[in-house]
């Protein structure tokens, strides 16, 4: 249950706190004063979308805090699971902020969470009940989804809507992969080209710097020759060389060593010398030979160079570059090939997991239509209790089978099923869908007949009621008022109502009013001790024209309320 409700700064509500009790809970007030207002911080306080438009005049922040009484083990259990931790106690702080700068944030117990996060809570939790609800009575998929509720059928439910994700995310990648069939057709034919033309040019790492000297030495050849004959002459061959020049000295150094001994190092030296310049010119000799010129090997050359500098133009890469995305097709290659394999597979697979949705659709469908007419039963009992005794509810529910193609079929999101309530309103008056018969306050009537029945089936223990008797006269607010102090003893009931009558069926009762502090409006909420709730009751009877007689009505009602409950 709702233990506490605070809000700050929300247009006219400058600083709100309201504990709540359980059961029925009955807001009242003059129109204008904040009703709504306190229901729209409930809303933002369970995810609803805020606007800076809602921040009270001159405030910078906007604050919305609940404190929860969790209800049982299992919603507890399903809140931490949503949270990823454990609460330390049996109930759930929500908070809101909303800054003038438009930045908003959401708190569970202190600590911060998305949005969508304080939205899953607080499904779990409240169910708030507006005109704007009322009005999705009249939509066929929230009927279906209120006879789902009252069916218990939340697990096969989530079983289809699991498996028709399934069969459109499938579809969806089967629809990718066949409309980019065409291009990846024409990527993988210029890949395969790329490929079969690297591999037959045979590139090597530095391929063209190793060309580029081998060319040179090829157009230098002769001049290389030259070089090597010229310089193996003057080495060794021709005379006066230096091997000969070398020889003469170390003749004389020899002669002159007798006299002093330390000039045989300078003769071993010049021996070494002379070996060395002999091994130069031999080699000198031997490149000289391999020198020689080579015109054929020369275009050979040439011809490679050019067309690798041609590859490199196409491609814009560099040669070594050309070798890495050489590589690098064969893993495009698998890729697009892959799914060229996955869009023949996607179509198998696809028709299982179709199979299987249609399987599960007829399942659903066969627990709907043994609960259809259990659930128009008993709402239809429940407006006979509302003033409604001649009207006739009923549910009419119509399978369409799912089409034998699951490539183009439509995935319905709940089903196969289609559900219209129907009503006749009155003795001999046929049934009609709900949209095109039902008045406003027989939309509220239904609503209500729904919900009463639906009860026992709600995990939720919060229902908000926001002006629930709109276009019910007071004729019928005893009746109401009854409704929902009965649906009070398993749920806490929030309801924002402006007849006595359903006022009085209330455990609890608050006003809600607007107050002036100097120059400012703002709202305020009041628990009503007895002789206030007469107060209230009676004002709500006759407005300011309440006399003893009105209080002593109200009195009255106040009486007969109790007596029943």
């Amino acid at each position: 249950m709702l233990r506490e409700l605070s809000v700050q700064n929300l247009a006219l509500i400058e600083d709100v706190r309201v504990e709540l009790e359980p059961g029925f809970c009955a807001w009242t007030g003059e129109t204008g004063a904040g009703k709504s207002l306190l229901l729209g911080a409930l809303g933002l306080l369970l995810g609803e979308r805020g606007s800076t438009e809602m921040l009270r005049a001159g405030a910078d922040e906007l604050r919305v805090t609940g404190r929860f009484e969790l209800d049982g083990e299992p919603i507890r259990r399903e809140i931490e699971t949503i949270l990823g931790d454990s609460l330390e106690e049996n109930e759930i702080i929500l908070s809101r902020r909303l800054h003038r700068n438009g930045r908003s944030h959401a708190y569970a117990n202190d600590r911060p969470v998305v949005l969508a996060t304080l939205k899953q809570i607080g499904n779990l939790l409240v169910d708030i009940h507006g005109q704007r609800e009322t009005e999705s009575l009249l939509h066929p998929a929230y009927q279906l989804q209120l006879l789902d509720a009252f069916g218990d059928l939340d697990v096969p439910r989530r079983k289809y809507a699991t498996q028709a994700e399934r069969v459109r995310e499938l579809r969806r990648r089967q629809h990718t992969l066949s409309t980019e069939r065409q291009q990846r057709q024409r990527e993988l034919s210029l890949l395969r080209f790329e490929r079969d033309e690297l591999d037959e040019a045979n590139l090597e790492p530095g391929e063209i710097a190793e060309l580029t000297r081998e060319r040179e030495r090829l157009a230098n050849a002769q001049n290389l020759q030259t070089f090597a004959t010229l310089a193996s002459g003057e080495l060794y061959d021709e005379d006066a060389s230096i091997v000969e020049r070398l020889g003469k000295l170390q003749r004389e150094g020899q002669s002159w060593a007798a006299l002093d001994p330390s000039l045989e190092e300078v003769v071993r030296r010049l021996e070494g010398l002379t070996a060395e310049v002999q091994d130069v010119a031999a080699a000198l000799r031997n490149l000289g030979q391999h020198w020689e010129a080579d015109p054929e090997r020369f275009e050979e050359v040439e011809r490679r160079i050019q067309f690798l500098r041609r590859l490199e133009s196409k491609y814009r890469r560099s040669i070594d570059d050309l070798i890495v995305y050489r590589i690098g097709l064969d893993q495009q290659e698998t890729h697009l090939q892959q799914q060229e394999d996955d869009l023949e597979s996607i179509a198998q697979e696809l028709a299982g997991e179709y199979r299987q949705l249609c399987q599960l659709a007829a399942e659903l469908s066969k627990q709907r239509r043994r609960v259809a007419d259990r659930l128009a039963k008993e709402t239809q009992k429940q407006l006979a209790d509302l003033g409604m005794a001649g009207a006739r509810l009923e549910a009419v529910l119509e399978t369409i089978p799912l089409p034998d193609d699951p490539a183009d079929a439509e995935v319905p999101s709940w089903g196969a099923d289609q559900l219209e309530l129907t009503l006749a309103a009155n003795v001999g008056e046929p049934a009609l869908p709900l949209r095109k018969v039902a008045s406003g306050g027989e939309l509220s009537r239904t609503m209500l007949a729904l919900k009463t029945v639906l009860a026992e089936h709600d995990r939720r223990t919060i229902l908000v009621f926001d002006e629930i008797d709109a276009n019910v006269g007071g004729r019928l607010g005893d009746i109401l008022g009854e409704k929902l102090a009965a649906l009070g003893q398993s749920h806490q009931i929030v309801c924002v109502t402006h007849l006595p009558q359903v006022a009085s069926y209330a455990r609890h009762h608050w006003t809600i009013r607007k107050a002036r502090r100097g120059k400012r409006t703002l709202t305020q909420i009041q628990l009503l001790g007895d002789t206030e709730r007469l107060e209230e009751l009676a004002s709500m009877l006759r407005g300011e024209a309440r006399t003893e007689t009105t209080r002593q009505e109200a009195a009255a009602m106040l009486e007969a309320a109790r007596r029943r409950w």
